[in-house]
């Protein structure tokens, strides 16, 4: 037997290098599949309001097309992530810029976005909440700025107040009492107390092939639906199979889930496609047909989940010879529209929050609120950059 090569300091060859370089990689926008009809999302134009009325142009025949509403979904309608407060399709509450409404779907792509425009839906506005501060004030003062929920998370701990998805409180000891007493004197017994505010914006992953994905529903021979198939982009194949069986009420082994070649994600494609493979699914039970839906930039850019904003504010207690001695952080996220993955890049905020030094005595505060903006979710670092950043500003 020849004697098995070295690991260490070697470069594998990639499982996927060879059809990559070769060209011979499909990507999901690369496959067709007999009798396939494209899909296209008909979207809010509002960040917040009520749906009151959706037409159809009669000059378009739409009795070509595939038409889901919410009314058609089997299911729950709900896009499952950490909790169910994520309609699949909006049915009458607007909470963010580009909200799915109603799908389309035909087999020629071409005709799709006059048929997009051809849907009119008009709404009763309300006033939208897009900055962490006007959420905490909205909530406090104004019914009005409460966002509404699809389904609220009946947790307490989850849901604490109005407008906040998660609250986090880590401190440095068990004991509250004694630590906020020992807190509380570190402070007082500072020769300087050094106070910062820190921000970072909404990020996109920029990921160079944008979501997209195949579906495709099988029926029993009584005409009921039997299970679905998704082929797509993605990172995280069995959210999206968690994600079929409450839209369509089907088990798991009846939602398959085939991650294609996948054209980066940096995050992005864990949640969202969720989202994306679920409404193709739909028009795929629609229509009767395998149904693709590929985002174009600008779709993927406005409707898809990006790095969450924050706001981080440090008080920090300091000798005079430089050493800490005790801080106080309050860090805030902003999710967006729904919950989506914010509970867990909170979770990792707070946990980096305090970063590589010691503190004698420490208490972090985060919370992650709602706005009327796209949901935010998963990107690189899931929350301990925006915290440590803040961290490293304040060193500075």
């Amino acid at each position: 037997m020849p004697e098995p090569a070295p690991i260490i300091g070697t470069s594998p060859i990639r499982k996927e290098g060879l059809a990559k370089v070769t060209g011979r990689a499909q990507y999901v926008d690369d496959i067709t599949l007999p009798g396939m009809w494209y899909g296209a999302t008909v979207r809010s134009t509002i960040a917040r309001g009520r749906i009151t009325s959706i037409t159809f142009d009669p000059e378009i025949d739409w009795s070509q097309f595939a038409i889901v509403t919410a009314a058609d979904i089997p299911g729950q309608n709900t896009i499952v992530h950490l909790t169910t407060d994520h309609p699949c399709l909006a049915a009458e509450f607007i909470n963010h810029p580009a909200e799915p409404i109603l799908l389309l779907a035909h087999p020629d792509k071409a005709v799709l976005h006059a048929a997009v425009e051809a849907v009119h839906i008009t709404y009763e506005e309300l006033p939208g909440v897009f900055t962490i501060e006007d959420s905490e004030a909205g909530a406090a003062e104004d019914e009005s700025k409460i966002i509404w929920r699809h389904d609220p998370v009946t947790d307490p701990k989850h849901n604490a107040a109005p407008n906040t998805f998660k609250t986090f409180h880590m401190r440095s000891s068990d004991d509250p009492a004694a630590h906020d007493a020992a807190l509380a004197a570190a402070f007082a017994a500072a020769d300087f107390i050094v106070e910062g505010e820190y921000r970072t914006g909404a990020q996109e992953q920029l990921y160079i092939e944008n979501n997209g994905v195949i579906a495709e529903a099988f029926l029993a021979p009584d005409g009921s639906l039997e299970s679905v198939t998704v082929s797509g982009s993605m990172q995280c194949p069995y959210y999206l199979v968690h994600a079929l069986e409450l839209v369509f009420s089907l088990p798991a082994d009846k939602c398959r889930v085939i991650q294609t070649e996948t054209g980066g994600a940096f995050g992005g494609k864990e949640d969202f496609p969720s989202v994306i493979g679920s409404h193709a699914a739909l028009l795929a039970m629609k229509s009767g047909h395998p149904v693709k839906i590929c985002y174009d930039r600008a779709e993927d850019l406005i409707a898809t989940t990006k790095r969450h904003p924050s706001r981080t504010r440090h008080r920090t207690a300091v000798s005079r010879d430089g050493k800490l001695l005790a801080g106080e952080i309050e860090v805030v996220i902003d999710g967006g529209a729904y919950v989506t993955l914010s509970p867990v890049v909170l979770s990792r905020a707070t946990i980096h929050a305090p970063g590589p030094y010691r503190w004698p005595h420490l208490t972090v505060r985060a919370k992650a609120m709602a706005t009327n903006v796209a949901p935010h979710g998963a990107f690189r670092g899931f929350g301990a950059p925006q915290s440590l950043f803040a961290l490293e500003r304040h060193m500075v």
